[in-house]
């Protein structure tokens, strides 16, 4: 682990994991032990981001990102990975890594039940959840080892989730461009899910460079403000309903939104 600071939530550490399972067990332990609340963000890696005028740089968190147009190419860390699993599962398997962008090395039958193959992948693509697929697809039977090979170019970008439309850093993160849209439209669903209603609407939005290419809607509290209000003239109501909607507006303006740690955690399954 080592120490961290961030724009919008302060101070932390970036620490490295077995996997989710570890990383929610050391949470609960926190949360248990300690009675910490912690909030945990998107996983990264280190990109090496190439400017125009010949300077690299190396980065590790989204909101250290350049400007798309002072970049010239990024560089992402690629690893050969190496899985042993039972033959039967062989064509999930190649799937599995084939969807994770990987590059297929070779193939090899250990006994006559078991096999090996190897793929060339990015890092960023199994540092996340792929060991707990490979144990699901498999049954539990499988096994994975890697190893970290260099440094290739690669098409990243920025993608930016904005919440009432402030940029939320802790949800930020760098991905593939052709997987981007797929991630943000999963991301924003599940933030609907998990961020429970205000008195207020929010707007959850996934962008990519200014661009929105994502949204969802967090519909409003009602509240029934003529309920009290029988027969009479409708100016009443009307007056009623025009301090609400400017109530409702001024909140929009000024609210706090509440998001729960069950919403960082579900944005890092999306």
């Amino acid at each position: 682990f080592e120490a961290e600071s961030s724009a919008a939530l302060g101070f932390g550490f970036r620490c490295g994991f077995l996997g989710l399972l570890h990383m929610e067990i050391i949470q609960e332990r926190l949360h248990r032990e300690y009675n910490l609340g912690v909030i945990s963000t998107t996983p990264s890696i280190i990109y090496k981001v190439h400017d125009k005028i010949g300077k690299t740089k190396e980065v590790d968190n989204p909101v250290k990102y350049p400007e798309p147009q002072n970049i010239e190419y990024v560089e992402e860390p690629f690893v050969k990975v190496y899985l042993m699993f039972p033959k039967d599962y062989l064509g999930d398997m190649m799937e599995l890594c084939k969807s994770r962008r990987g590059e297929f090395v070779s193939t090899e039958f250990l006994d006559t039940e078991k096999v090996q193959i190897i793929f060339e992948m990015p890092l960023s693509e199994i540092i996340t959840d792929f060991y707990d697929k490979v144990k699901s697809l498999t049954s539990g039977y499988g096994s994975l080892d890697y190893e970290l090979i260099d440094y290739r170019a690669t098409d990243i970008v920025k993608l930016d989730i904005l919440i009432n439309g402030e940029i939320c850093d802790a949800l930020g993160s760098l991905v593939h461009r052709d997987k981007a849209q797929f991630k943000g439209r999963s991301l924003v669903k599940k933030l609907k899910e998990e961020i429970p209603r205000h008195l207020f609407k929010i707007a959850l939005q996934a962008a990519v460079g200014g661009k929105i290419i994502a949204r969802e809607d967090i519909s409003a509290v009602g509240k029934n403000v003529t309920g009290k209000c029988y027969g009479g003239d409708i100016t009443r109501k009307r007056k009623l309903w025009a301090k609400q909607k400017e109530g409702k507006k001024k909140m929009k303006q000024f609210g706090k939104i509440q998001i729960p740690q069950k919403a960082f955690l579900a944005a890092l399954k999306a």
